[in-house]
Formats: structure tokens, sequence, C-alpha cells
């Protein structure tokens, strides 16, 4: 038996964050279309079940496109069971308006109130939505057997402090020696994979798209191959864009070229069509200026998006000034007298310097 678990799929996510009403709007229909090449995948490997750990959507007002297409998915794949969990962000009515709409019997829902437990021969998948009210007994009342491979479906921030009475919490602690053989877990967008204890282990298996720069890398699902009661498991990389950030190392003595001949060495392996932060940190002498507006005019044509900060420091050395006689040796002098953090004290001599040669200072 096959089963897919993903989860933070945040379908009809606005995107807007870097990306202009464009790019934002084609990003979020590829959020769609990754969802479908899922169930197309999920269907070429003969997978019984799609497990979503939580956050289908990603707020109260969902497109009617984007609910459809989901619908759409689990109307027309009726071998495929759809167990769906809600997370924290799954606040639109979907399910509720579901009930008044269609019955789809191969969309299996979990409650509140109380364990639900799905019937797959030797294979039992079991989960329940968190809230404030069951978060202090999730493990009181679940009851597995033993000689079943058993599957508990959360969504939830993993946590071994037992007297944490967030609903968005999963307590492990609560959780080991319950006979859980896979934890299936959404609310961490990145892979992720430990021991629950001495039978079980627990797992994320991230989101399927990555949204901003803080879900950098490989995005995806697990896949797991159930066989004589042993689960195998395989991160599935599924995204269609892949976010990166770049940090690019300056020393004393490099000029632009050199910082930009850098750079193009460390994203030449990036796809064109992902998405790239650049960071340049270090240090540079004074009269070295990172012109990041030049850095990614020069890379700005080979990705989807690209984006660069500048968050070096420079390298004063006082002695060069100790007998400058010019404007500039006597601020540098004035400044090497201020009790001040060093960094502090360099990032004002650099504004100093560029307002005394007459450049344009950004605060």
């Amino acid at each position: 038996m096959k089963i897919i678990h993903c989860a933070d799929l945040h379908l009809d996510s606005k995107m807007e964050s870097n990306l202009d009403r464009e790019a934002a709007s084609m990003r979020r229909d590829e959020l769609l279309d990754t969802f479908e090449r899922m169930v197309a995948y999920a269907v070429q490997q003969e997978v019984r079940v799609i497990i979503i750990a939580g956050d289908l959507f990603d707020k109260p007002n969902v497109r009617k496109v984007a609910r459809n297409r989901v619908l759409d998915q689990i109307r027309n794949h009726p071998q495929i069971d759809f167990c769906y969990i809600r997370g924290n962000h799954d606040q639109c009515d979907f399910v509720d308006e579901l009930s008044q709409r269609e019955s789809l019997p191969n969309l299996k829902l979990f409650g509140t109130d109380q364990w639900i437990s799905y019937d797959y021969g030797d294979v039992v998948i079991t989960g329940m939505e968190l809230v404030r009210e069951n978060s202090q007994t999730l493990g009181v009342n679940l009851v597995l057997d033993q000689n079943r491979c058993n599957i508990v479906v959360l969504h939830g921030q993993e946590s071994d402090y037992q007297g944490n009475d967030h609903a968005e919490i999963v307590n492990l602690a609560m959780l080991r020696n319950k006979y859980i053989d896979y934890l299936a877990l959404g609310h961490i967008h990145s892979y992720k994979s430990d021991r629950l204890d001495e039978r079980g282990v627990y797992c994320y298996s991230g989101c399927l798209e990555g949204r901003g720069f803080d879900e950098c890398g490989p995005k995806g699902f697990v896949l797991l191959d159930i066989a004589d009661g042993k689960i195998h498991t395989e991160f599935v990389p599924m995204a269609r864009r892949m976010l990166h950030e770049v940090t690019v190392e300056v020393t004393p003595g490099m000029d632009m070229p050199a910082v930009i001949e850098k750079t193009k060495q460390l994203v030449a392996e990036i796809s064109s069509d992902d998405l790239v932060k650049i960071v340049v940190v270090g240090v540079t002498d004074i009269d070295t200026d990172i012109d990041i507006k030049r850095l990614l005019r020069s890379l700005d044509h080979d990705f989807f998006y690209i984006k660069g900060y500048d968050r070096t420091t420079i390298e004063i050395d006082y002695e060069n000034f100790r007998n400058d006689k010019s404007l500039k040796g006597e601020f540098v002098r004035l400044m090497e007298q201020q009790d001040m953090p060093e960094d502090e004290r360099a990032a004002i001599i650099e504004l100093g310097m560029k307002a005394i040669m007459g450049e344009d200072v950004e605060v």
C-alpha cells in the first residue's frame, strides 16, 4: 500500500510579499498546479491515500477557482482517499460548504472531540484536529492496535514540554509508546524526520511550494510504501520553483567586479525558474561601496525573481587617518574618540564619508 503525506499547501495564498501583482498571480496558480501534479503522481504510483496534514488553504476567503480545482481532484479520483485534517490556517468554510453541496465518500475528515480512525486492512490512519481543549489530553484516549501499522495525523509544533497548553503544540511525550509507526505532522514548512520512540518516527513533510525566503530549499511530500507492516519513506521534491538565499562573503580589497564575479559563481547552478535572495556579508574597506542595484542588474535576467541586501561592515584603518589634514581625516579622528560600538561607529563613518564626497546618502 502506498500513501502520500503532504501538508501546509496554503492554496490561494496571496504571494505578494516579494512579487508584483502579475508574478504573484502566476505563483498563486502554480500552487494549485503543484497540488494537481502531486495527485497525478499519486495516480501513476497507484497511491491509495493522500494525507493532508493541515493548512490546505491559507485564508478565510478563497477564490472559487481554487475551491473547484481542489474539488475536481477529489471528485475525479475516487480510487484515492483524501484524509484531510484542518490546521491553524484553514479558516475558510470549505468543508462546511461541501456538506451542503455534495457527498464525497473519498474525502475523509477528522474532528476535535475524539480520535477518528480509517481502516485500510493492515493499516489504520488515525487523527484529530488540535484545539486548546484537547491539547493537554492528547495521548490519553489514543488507543491503537499494536498488531496493525498505525499512522497518526496531527497539525502543530512538536514539543516535549508537557505543561504547554497552546492548541498548536504536538506534545511528543504524550504520544510515545502508543504503538505509532508513523506520525504524519504539518505546521513546519521544511521536511524533517526523527525517531518518536523505539517503534515509530515522526515526520514533517514540509510544504509543496516555498512562498517566501523563510521557506528555502527543496519542497514536496513524503511517499510511504507499506509492506508486511514495514514503512519505507521517501521525500519526493515537487515544487515548480525553489527559493534560495545566497550568502556572498566579501573581504577587504574586493572591488565590485570581484563581488559580481563571486556572486555569479555562487548562483551558477541555480535554475533560472527559481527565486533568489542575495545577501552580501563580510568586511570591506572604506573606499569600497557595495552597489546592490548594480549587482542585481548583472543577474536580473537569469531568474524568475531576485532581490539583494548589503549586510557588510567597513573596516576602518585609523592609522591611515592619523596625519590626514583633510576633512575626512578630521571626521574619522573625531568619530574614533566617540564611545560607541565599533559597528555603529563604522556605519556612521561610511555615511559621513559619502556626505563629504557629495554622494547621495540613503539612511
